[in-house]
């Protein structure tokens, strides 16, 4: 067979724009933020729109917090969550191309301390491994660590107890496996993460309002609260969200102003102002297929990908798309979308629980940019995608109370110390006839029990991972009048089974 000339291969077989569809995009813009707002209530939203290397839009819609005056624009600050993870894997491409470290690299050779439950995978696993979910970690695996109050040296170093899948064929995404390959990045760097990420990427483009660090954010005026989403379906400001353990991937706060620079410099391909920042050879593996995010299930399904902290897509009109949305139950949603065929991109940013609102003004927009008009019901089709952020976890949600519940034993049965190799010891203490357990450093966290059947009492856990009406069992194991075991289901859910506690005391 003779070889085929590369020049030979169209460089792009996608349908052609409409005549003006980008100006009646642009145009129609407002009118799409207006109606997602009205529909679904959004407390605030900020959009930007990038085409030509210029920012063509960029608006604030709505307040910055609920029942409050104050405005949100174009400068307003939000936390965009994991539209953290392509940021994080840009600033990783510049020490790809200064040539500090490579994709490649085996984690093992600038973080040594690092462990897997594997020796072989921790020796081999590769920085790319971990910004393509494909180290073997488990889903969400060291989220709920972050939840009740550890730090990311500690998460960090407690991965080793998570079991594995296959390296490198395996799919999983993994906050603190970002979190890993910044590591490493910055380890490399001879710095800390959050530093390398001014120096090598913020302040070259001027985005001033932009940090990894929670601090930074406080610290801004014009920032955006965040609102979750009540058992009652509205939006309330209820909770914050410190994400430092896990800021690489989750944990930048920006505004649209800012972000459009950002997005300048990925459909330059790594130039800014004209001057080369990231080399094309260091972003085209972060921005092509990786890993499978999802595998079809049928013949006519197009498989999900994933790059290096990108979302890697195929439009239906055959033109490549970068993305990634952003999601804090406590209250956030947000996303972006690059079409670098059309050179234009969309960042959105809202002050609300992922409802889908996000994804479907983003993706409204590119319709009409490809097609001329919308092709479907975005904000419903999103609606019902993203539903399952809002589903109640643990094993007592939705469960009717026993209606003859036997009694627990005396309260002194199950006072006492545990221990866990993963989350640390859990003390169990008695107030007023009542019992409560603590938890995380130092027992930061403090959660009631209350008589559900016999030895197994109940709670109603909270953090990011707890949507309203969470609600979970605390199941004590007696033998002879005393509790030697203690599992909390909550705790309990990641394939490792690692939510049971032994009575030490």
């Amino acid at each position: 067979m003779p070889k085929i000339d590369v020049g030979e291969i169209p460089s792009e077989d996608a349908l052609a724009l409409p005549d003006g569809s980008i100006d009646t995009a642009l145009e129609k813009l407002p009118d799409i933020v207006s109606a997602a707002m009205e529909r679904r209530d959004v407390p605030g939203i900020a959009v930007a729109v990038v085409h030509g290397g210029e920012t063509v839009f960029a608006e604030g819609y709505g307040v910055r917090k609920k029942n409050e005056s104050a405005t949100v624009d174009a400068n307003t600050v939000f936390q965009i969550a994991s539209v953290s993870k392509p940021i994080s894997a840009t600033v990783a491409a510049t020490q790809v191309t200064q040539k500090v470290i490579k994709w490649d690299t085996p984690v093992s050779e600038v973080l040594p301390e690092f462990e897997l439950a594997d020796p072989w995978v921790t020796e081999h696993v590769t920085v790319g491994d971990f910004f393509a979910h494909r180290t073997g970690l488990p889903f969400a695996a060291g989220d709920s660590l972050e939840d009740i109050g550890y730090d990311r040296e500690y998460v960090l170093d407690h991965l080793r107890h998570q079991p594995l899948a296959p390296l490198g064929t395996s799919y999983a995404y993994v906050n603190f496996g970002i979190t890993v390959g910044a590591e490493a990045v910055a380890s490399a760097a001879g710095t800390e993460w959050e530093t390398l990420a001014d120096e090598q990427l913020f302040t070259p483009l001027g985005m001033s309002s932009t940090s990894f660090r929670y601090d930074d954010f406080l610290s801004r005026d014009n920032r955006a609260t965040l609102h979750t989403l009540t058992a009652e379906g509205e939006f309330e400001a209820l909770y914050e969200r410190n994400n430092d353990a896990a800021s690489p991937a989750g944990g930048v706060s920006s505004s649209v102003t800012d972000l459009a620079e950002w997005m300048k410099l990925l459909l330059a391909d790594g130039t800014y102002g004209g001057a080369p920042l990231i080399s094309p050879a260091a972003l085209l593996p972060a921005v092509s297929p990786q890993n499978f995010s999802s595998k079809p299930q049928t013949m006519t399904q197009r498989a999900g990908q994933y790059g290096f902290g990108f979302g890697v897509g195929v439009q239906p009109g055959g033109r490549v798309s970068l993305s990634h949305s952003g999601a804090f139950v406590l209250g956030a949603a947000t996303n972006f979308q690059l079409l670098p065929s059309v050179d234009i991109g969309i960042i959105v940013l809202t002050n609300a629980a992922p409802i889908g609102v996000a994804e479907a003004i983003a993706t409204e927009f590119l319709d009409i940019v490809q097609f001329g008009q919308s092709t479907r019901d975005w904000l419903t089709d999103y609606g019902h995608a993203t539903a399952q952020y809002q589903e109640p976890a643990g094993d007592l949600s939705g469960v009717e109370r026993p209606s003859d519940p036997a009694q627990p034993g005396p309260l002194s049965t199950y006072i006492g110390e545990y221990s866990n190799d993963y989350y640390g010891t859990a003390t169990v203490t008695e107030q007023d006839g009542a019992l409560s357990v603590a938890i995380g450093p130092a027992g930061v966290m403090v959660i009631p029990l209350e008589p559900w059947d016999s030895d197994v009492f109940a709670f109603t856990p909270t953090g990011e991972n707890a949507p309203a009406g969470s609600f979970s069992s605390a199941a004590f194991t007696v033998e002879d009048g005393t509790a030697t075991t203690m599992t909390l289901d909550f705790f309990n859910a990641e394939p490792g089974l690692l939510g049971t506690w032994m009575r030490v005391e």
